[in-house]
């Protein structure tokens, strides 16, 4: 019986970490759709490997959409830090984000070497309909979980429209949880929250240590290298501005990278975003490609890393202390606030991702499909992989 297997059958007891590694890893793999694979997230976690309870789940996705980052990436970290304290939300945390950071590093030599990217994100045009597909499913999953009342629905739909006019999120998930006080009142909210397992681990001296040896790495830079000073500077700053998701990393670096700084073109910076959108994980995986196209393979584990340990420490530092304040009734409507704000994000995601595509009668079928299948409880993996597939042979 392997580790994972076992973890399954006692759910009480924490999953080894490589458990935790090898879970989220895989689920990594077929991470389209950036806030959209959230759902996925709580399928496995809390469904599956009965690793939270819904609760618990429902209010890491709260927070990860409170502070800045990927939350996608932040809701795997949230998991792991409940289940294994720190070393697990970092095992979890990297293994998710791995499969991007691999796909986007070949894809990112290849293009320093070819310059024959549109041939390559053509093969993927019948896989941009998929995501829209996985977005939608997600929306409508999260909807189910989160939308319970009509002041729901109207919270998250005003949120919609907010995200898709470019209010700033920071605004928008404010504006959501102060809403849902007077418009959800305490009879329809959920009571305050007991702590149940697991209990969340004290991370001061794992964030103190983190922070230590960021610093360190830093003056390291600055000292030896100025470029790889700048490169990790301006992703680290990138990412404290990321509320939102990753989605609102991506106007920043541009205006950075081609306007401020011309370290890129235009257009190849496109031709990034657009990779970041067709490989799995977040958008500000594009980091990954200019740091490559400016320093090669240490360009691009510096700019990696540096956009998205700081969404990682503010998780870590602040996950023990919103936990506690979980015991006021009225802090759970704020929550419930904030939820809504994310399904209000997700479907603003699929309307943005559905611009995106070229769509004719096969990009519709392939869209259609996939939704019927996700909506059927077919495996991610499956839908992925023959949608690729198709993808290859007919989207040409």
């Amino acid at each position: 019986m392997g580790v994972e297997e076992a973890a399954v059958q006692n759910p009480t007891a924490p999953p080894p970490l490589l458990g935790l590694f090898s879970s989220f890893l895989r689920l990594g793999v077929t991470a389209f759709g950036g806030p959209a694979m959230v759902a996925y997230i709580r399928q496995m976690a809390v469904d599956k490997r009965r690793w939270l309870d819904a609760d618990s789940f429902d209010a890491g996705v709260a927070l990860c959409q409170a502070i800045p980052g990927a939350t996608a990436m932040q809701t795997a970290a949230y998991v792991g830090l409940r289940v294994r304290d720190v070393t697990g939300a970092a095992a979890s945390f990297v293994g998710f984000g791995l499969p991007a950071f691999v796909l986007m590093l070949a894809l990112s030599a290849l293009y320093a070497r070819t310059h024959d990217v549109p041939a390559i994100v053509s093969a993927f045009s019948g896989l941009r309909a998929i995501i829209v597909a996985l977005v939608a499913n997600a929306t409508v999953s999260f909807g189910k979980t989160s939308l319970k009342r009509w002041p729901h629905v109207l919270i998250a739909a005003a949120a919609a429209v907010l995200f898709a006019g470019q209010v700033s999120p920071f605004l928008v998930i404010v504006l959501a949880g102060l809403l849902a006080v007077p418009f959800i009142p305490a009879s329809l909210s959920k009571p305050g929250f007991a702590p149940t397992r697991p209990s969340m681990p004290h991370t001061t001296k794992a964030v103190m240590i983190i922070l230590a040896a960021t610093a360190l790495a830093f003056l390291t830079l600055w000292m030896v290298q100025r470029q790889m000073f700048d490169l990790a500077a301006l992703m680290f700053r990138i990412d404290l501005f990321a509320f939102g998701g990753g989605f609102s990393s991506v106007p920043l670096m541009f205006h950075e990278t081609v306007e401020v700084r011309r370290w890129l073109d235009g257009p190849t910076l496109l031709n990034g975003i657009v990779l970041g959108q067709v490989t799995p994980g977040p958008i500000v995986i594009t980091a990954t490609f200019i740091g490559y196209l400016l320093a090669g393979l240490t360009g691009g584990v510096t700019a990696t890393v540096s956009v998205f340990l700081p969404s990682f420490l503010m998780l870590v530092a602040t996950a023990p202390h919103f936990d506690r304040l979980r015991t006021s009734p009225r802090f759970n409507e704020i929550i419930s606030g904030v939820l809504c704000s994310f399904v209000g994000l997700l479907l603003t995601v699929s309307a943005r991702f559905a611009q995106g595509v070229t769509w004719d009668w096969l990009h519709l079928v392939l869209a259609v499909g996939a939704f019927a299948a996700l909506r059927l409880k077919a495996n991610v993996l499956w839908i992925v992989l023959i949608g690729a597939a198709l993808s290859i042979a007919l989207c040409r």
